[in-house]
């Protein structure tokens, strides 16, 4: 697991700052939530490559030539993040995995990822938030919000008056 550099983060910089009402931008499971997903993105290896991919001589099967084999528990291990990144990304949907992608896996600053998606100025921090606190119930961190189907009864309101009753003409049909 990579160790965490709080100068480089762009969650750290927002956990750090406060709202006008004085508490955290961002809530310690929303922090924690974009740093999880940060380290499984890191430890799946999705980062992209600036230099020459050198693991395939490493595990060369073994024997006089190449390394010992150890390739298939680190690639188990691997695989399990990249499932871990995916299924992260899907519960928090396609309109919001992206600004996690930016902000928290490529460490892009929140004006970047504005420009690159074609937001307004300055709104960058609400959807950041909004994905943040999707992720953090994905992994547990928070709870689920009541269901709209749960099992209240729904109530109908309509606009007439308490002693309004329709009338229907038999004759029109």
């Amino acid at each position: 697991m990579p160790q965490r550099n709080l100068a480089e983060s762009p969650l750290a910089w927002l956990a750090r700052r406060k709202d006008k009402d004085g508490r955290p931008m961002l809530s310690e499971e929303e922090f924690e939530a974009g740093e999880k997903l940060r380290a499984d993105f890191w430890f799946a290896q999705m980062t992209p490559r600036v230099t020459a991919n050198w693991s395939l001589l490493l595990s060369g099967g073994g024997g006089s030539r190449g390394a010992p084999d150890i390739g298939p528990d680190v690639r188990d291990s691997v695989i399990a993040a990249h499932e871990r990144v995916k299924r992260a990304l899907a519960a928090v949907g396609p309109d919001l995995a992206g600004v996690l992608i930016d902000v928290c896996c490529h460490l892009k600053g929140l004006e970047a990822s504005e420009k690159a998606c074609g937001w307004p100025q300055r709104s960058g921090k609400i959807i950041l938030q909004i994905a943040l606190r999707q992720l953090a119930r994905h992994y547990g961190m928070l709870p689920q919000p009541a269901q709209a189907n749960d099992a209240r009864p729904v109530r109908v309101r309509h606009w007439g008056a308490s002693d309004y009753r329709p009338h229907i003409d038999a004759g029109q049909v």
